[in-house]
């Protein structure tokens, strides 16, 4: 059977789901990642905590789900 993950990248965290082919939702889950304010006015965030969080993120939906990865 087919899936459709789906991967939402927000400001304070990284949201992910699992659909099947009719599209009905299987499975939710949400990695948080770090956002640093250095100056007044100012955001920043490290690309490499999104690729962290979207990795955690996946792993915990699949697992949710009971699906495997390959």
């Amino acid at each position: 059977m087919s899936y459709l993950l789906g991967i939402d990248i927000g400001t304070s965290g990284t949201k992910t789901l699992i659909c099947d082919q009719s599209g009905k939702v299987l499975a939710t889950a949400m990695a948080e990642h770090p956002i640093s304010s250095p100056k007044p006015g100012w955001s920043e965030q490290n690309p490499l905590d999104w690729w962290k969080a979207v990795c955690t993120a996946t792993r915990d939906v699949l697992k949710k789900a009971g699906i495997k990865g390959d």
